[in-house]
């Protein structure tokens, strides 16, 4: 049989990262381009959505061009996306003004109307299954709504980042049941808008896109973008997912039993559901899964990739120059310094990782990142060890939540992916705090652009359904825990525990300073 071949696209933070896949799962290639982020007051985050789709346009050519396949043998496209975002067009369809990204702390007053506005938080789960955040898209409509209400008036449509891309590919306007999750404005269990909660905000529903189901076909690529990217007119567009969701759907948490820890920027504690669970406490997100008829539970903390990426760029200079020096990464020397110099624990020594505020398992934009028990007897490289550890420590308490949630939701083995995957030593911390194997699978390094090409596949036909399509999955590597370690990690994480409580007093009074 020839092979045929899907295209996965994930709309990231940093960048867009394109990749074409094999009916059989295997990466033919892949291309990534950068754009800028824009912060024009504290606490913001911005982007131009114009830059998505030029980043968009060059990594689909870049991967034709370097892929010796018969592009007639593309059978479809997936897309991926940060979550979350907000991108008003007019009534032309043209952006009225830069996109609000996940990662915007500017919507904390209109989060708290809205909850208030629902009736309170209980009465708020029942009509989304989940709280409002403040990276949430709907309290970023109430701020535009209030804060700039000339472009709310000229609103015809929102869509979240991917689904920018997707009116590009296809002259479409929808969305799928993942991204529409994380909006804060769906009704999760019956997996379709709540049109209560919008009558209650007076938000019209006019306003959002039709929602699929992430396999389903949303629209087809035109003329115009296949003179542009070289794609075949025709190629169908499916529904695709939100990156939290959806990067885990790459590495097959599709049913209950395996956790699955991404190491990106942020930090996400996911399982899959095979069932809808009432999310009774509000701390952890409930949203649609990439399965028809499946769910996903998670907690995404803000900083975890991101605190070791903070660490490296303040404190790593001599580092980052021997790095250039010697050719090599700067994560390796760094990691190889632990190794030498330090032991499981760090000499008593903790990383509290909230340095941009915190989502989970504490919502609080004030909180702050913190080292704990620094003494004389402390080096460089326990401080690095101590941050890694800081934030496995925080990624167990989420998965803590999930199981106090749901007793039967325990795991059995972890599936890692995302940039801090690639370290051997960090897999190593985490199976020695869960004591659990860690794994990586096939694919796992490609992000949500992998579990896009999979959700591809299984909307044009390649695979059945999406428990086929990941069977494509392959574990690469397997790590398991130390017993040895146990205990010192065990008393630590008790402290870890209580750091937040404790000091949750002084972050708001720091806060308050100017």
């Amino acid at each position: 049989m020839s092979n045929e071949y899907v295209i996965g696209i994930d709309i990231g933070t940093t960048g867009c990262k394109s990749i074409i896949v094999d009916n059989n799962g295997k990466l033919i290639n892949s291309a990534t381009e950068e754009y800028p982020l824009y912060t024009p007051n504290p606490g913001w985050a911005e982007q131009n959505p114009k830059d998505w789709w030029e980043a968009t346009v060059k990594t689909i050519q870049k991967i034709i061009k370097k892929s010796d396949i018969d592009i007639k043998s593309i059978k479809g496209i997936g897309l991926s996306g940060q979550m979350h975002g907000l991108i008003p067009l007019d009534k032309d369809f043209n952006v009225i003004r830069p996109a609000f990204l996940w990662n915007d702390q500017r919507t904390k007053k209109q989060c708290e109307e809205i909850i208030n506005t629902a009736g309170g938080e209980k009465e708020l789960l029942n009509y989304t299954n989940n709280s409002m955040l403040p990276g949430y898209t709907g309290g970023k409509i109430i701020w535009l709504k209030e804060e700039e209400p000339d472009n709310y008036k000229k609103s015809k449509i929102f869509l979240n980042p991917k689904d920018y891309i997707r009116f590009c590919l296809t002259d479409k306007l929808a969305t799928e049941v993942s991204d529409a999750s994380g909006t804060g404005l769906f009704d999760v269990k019956n997996r379709k808008w709540s049109k209560e909660l919008l009558k209650i905000l007076d938000i019209p529903s006019s306003l959002l896109p039709e929602c699929y189901e992430s396999p389903e076909i949303t629209g087809y690529i035109t003329d115009d973008v296949s003179s542009l990217t070289g794609l075949p007119k025709g190629i169908p567009v499916v529904g695709g997912g939100g990156d939290s969701v959806i990067q885990t759907t790459g590495t097959g948490l599709i049913n209950e039993g395996i956790l699955g820890l991404t190491l990106g920027t942020a930090g996400i504690v996911a399982m899959g559901l095979d069932s809808f669970r009432f999310n009774s406490t509000g701390k952890l997100q409930i949203f649609c899964n990439n399965a028809p008829n499946k769910w996903h539970i998670m907690g995404v903390t803000l900083a975890a990739g991101g605190s070791y990426h903070w660490f490296k760029n303040t404190l790593c200079k001599y580092e980052i120059d021997l790095a250039k020096k010697k050719k090599q990464s700067v994560f390796e020397i760094i990691n190889e310094n632990i190794e030498k110099e330090t032991e499981p624990g760090s000499k008593n020594l903790l990383f509290l990782p909230y340095l941009i505020g915190e989502r989970c398992p504490y919502p609080d934009p004030n909180a702050k990142g913190v080292f704990m028990g620094l003494t004389l007897r402390h080096n460089h490289s326990d401080m690095a060890r101590s941050v890694m550890e800081g934030v496995s420590f925080s990624l167990k308490q989420v998965y803590e939540l999930i199981t106090d949630m749901d007793k039967s939701l325990t795991a059995d083995e972890i599936r890692i992916s995302g940039g801090g995957s690639a370290s051997k030593l960090w897999r190593q911390i985490l199976a020695d705090i869960f004591q659990l194997p860690v794994k990586t699978v096939s694919g796992s390094k490609e992000g949500g652009a992998y579990g896009a090409a999979l959700v591809a596949g299984t909307g044009c036909g390649i695979w059945q359904n999406m428990e086929e399509a990941t069977k494509v999955l392959k574990v690469e590597t397997k790590i398991m825990p130390d017993k040895k370690n146990e205990e010192i990690y065990k008393q630590l994480y008790g402290v870890f525990k209580n750091l937040y409580p404790d000091l949750r007093k002084s972050f708001d009074i720091l806060s308050e300073i100017k």
